[in-house]
C-alpha cells in the first residue's frame, strides 16, 4: 500500500483538546454536545480553529490551524474556546478537561450518533464503552517522511515524561485509582491503540497498513491510534499519549516539549546521526511506570537500562534544549514545564483536594472548572 506524506512546513504546530461538558452545580457530565454543535461547527468554517464532536456526546474537541509557533496554536486554541463559551455560558454548562472525570459512570454516557462510532462500539463493546477518556494530540510538522520513524522512535524514549507532566486521570467511576493516569492503560485497551510497533522506515509502515487492512483490523490509517503516529493527511509526528490537560498554559507546556524534542532530533539527523533507540520491552515498562507514577517514576533513559527519576530527568531535559525553545520561539511555553515540575501535576493537585475535603470527588470536579476557567491552582491551596 503507498501512502502519500502531505508535505509539511519543519516543526510547524497543531493542537487538539478533547473537552467535558459538566452541570455546574453536580460536576456530573450532561450529553448536550448535539445541540451546540451546529452553530459552533458552522460558525469555525471561517475561522482558523475547528470545534467538532467526539465519541461521546458529553465532549466537545478544539483543534487549532496550523501554527508556526506554539504560540500560535495557542491562541486558535483559546479562540476555540471563547467560541464555545459563548454557547456553554448561556446553556448553563461549564467546561473541564483531565484525563477522566472523577466519578461520572460509563453507563449514563451516550455515544454520538455517527457510523465510525457505532462501528467501535460494536466491535469494542465493555472496552469501547468504558472509553470515558479526554486526551490532547500535538501534531509536529516534518518535511520528509524519512525522518518519520527514526524521531517516532527516538521520541517513544519520552512518553514517559510526557505521559507523567500529562497525568490528570487518578479517579475511575468514584474511585481512587491509585495510577496518575489511569486513561493511559484504558485506552490501550482498543484494537491497534498503545506503543508504536518499532518501525523504521516508511516502506515497513505502508507494509504494516497493508497487512491491517488486509485482513480488517482497519480500514485506513486514520485507525491507527498509537501513542505517536504518523498523521500522513498532514505531514505530521502526532503524540496522542497525554491525558487531557487541566488548563491551557500546561496545554502550552506540552505543546512546546513536544516541539523542540521533535526539532532536536531533526537537527541530529540533519547531522548524519542516528537517533537513540531502546528495546520495546523498556517503552512499555517505562509506560507502565508513568501511569502508576506519574511525576514520582523512575523511568529507563538508554538502551543500556540506565535509570532516572523522571522529574530529575527533566530538569536536564529542560537546561539542555532551552537554546532550542527560544529558537523555535517558545521560550516561554517551554518553561512551563518548570512550573508544573515546582507546583505539581493535574492529578497530584487533584488528589490534594480530595485529601483536603475527606475525599470529595465534587470538590475535585469543581476544582478543574475552575483551573479550567483559570489556569492552574497551586497544589497546597484548598477550595
Amino acid at each position: 500500500m503507498k501512502l502519500e506524506f502531505a508535505p509539511s512546513a519543519r516543526s510547524t504546530v497543531g493542537i487538539e483538546w478533547e473537552i467535558m461538558l459538566a452541570d455546574p452545580e453536580s460536576g456530573d457530565l450532561v450529553g448536550r454536545a448535539p445541540e451546540l454543535l451546529a452553530a459552533l461547527e458552522a460558525e469555525s468554517e471561517d475561522e482558523r480553529h475547528t470545534v467538532t464532536g467526539e465519541l461521546l456526546t458529553n465532549t466537545i474537541e478544539v483543534t487549532s490551524g496550523v501554527g508556526d509557533s506554539v504560540a500560535h496554536a495557542i491562541d486558535d486554541i483559546a479562540s476555540a474556546i471563547t467560541a464555545v463559551r459563548s454557547a456553554t455560558d448561556p446553556a448553563g454548562i461549564e467546561l473541564l478537561s483531565a484525563g477522566s472525570h472523577p466519578f461520572a459512570q460509563w453507563f449514563d454516557q451516550e455515544v454520538t450518533d455517527k457510523t465510525r462510532y457505532h462501528t467501535l462500539i460494536e466491535r469494542t463493546q465493555w472496552w469501547g464503552r468504558n472509553m470515558m477518556i479526554w486526551g490532547i494530540h500535538v501534531h509536529i510538522g516534518v518535511e520528509d517522511h524519512r525522518k518519520v520513524f527514526p524521531i517516532v522512535n527516538a521520541l517513544s524514549g519520552y512518553l514517559p515524561h510526557l505521559q507523567a507532566l500529562a497525568a490528570s486521570s487518578p479517579f475511575w467511576a468514584g474511585e481512587r485509582t491509585g495510577y496518575a493516569s489511569n486513561r493511559a492503560l484504558v485506552f490501550q485497551q482498543l484494537p491497534t491503540a498503545g506503543l508504536p510497533w518499532p518501525l523504521h522506515d516508511w516502506s515497513q509502515y505502508e507494509s504494516y497498513l497493508d497487512d491491517m487492512v488486509r485482513t480488517g483490523v482497519m480500514a485506513d490509517a486514520t485507525e491507527v491510534r498509537w501513542d505517536i503516529r504518523p498523521a500522513p493527511r498532514w505531514g505530521t509526528i502526532e503524540v496522542r499519549a497525554c491525558d487531557g490537560m487541566s488548563s491551557l498554559p500546561e496545554l502550552a507546556s506540552i505543546a512546546a516539549l513536544v516541539q523542540v524534542l521533535v526539532e532536536d532530533f531533526s537537527r541530529q539527523l540533519d547531522e548524519g546521526r542516528t537517533l537513540p533507540e531502546m528495546p520495546a520491552w523498556f517503552h512499555r515498562e517505562n509506560k507502565w511506570r508513568a501511569a502508576r507514577y506519574g511525576m514520582d517514576a523512575r523511568v529507563i533513559v538508554d538502551a543500556a537500562g540506565t535509570q532516572r527519576p523522571v522529574r530529575e530527568h527533566l530538569t536536564e531535559i529542560l537546561e539542555r534544549l532551552s537554546p532550542v525553545a527560544v529558537e523555535l520561539g517558545c521560550g516561554r511555553e517551554f518553561g512551563g514545564v518548570a512550573t508544573t515540575l515546582d507546583d505539581g501535576a493535574s492529578y497530584e493537585r487533584q488528589l490534594t483536594i480530595a485529601n483536603a475535603t475527606g475525599g470529595d470527588l465534587g470538590a475535585v470536579v469543581q476544582h478543574l472548572i475552575r483551573e479550567f476557567r483559570s489556569g492552574p491552582e497551586s497544589s497546597i491551596d484548598e477550595p
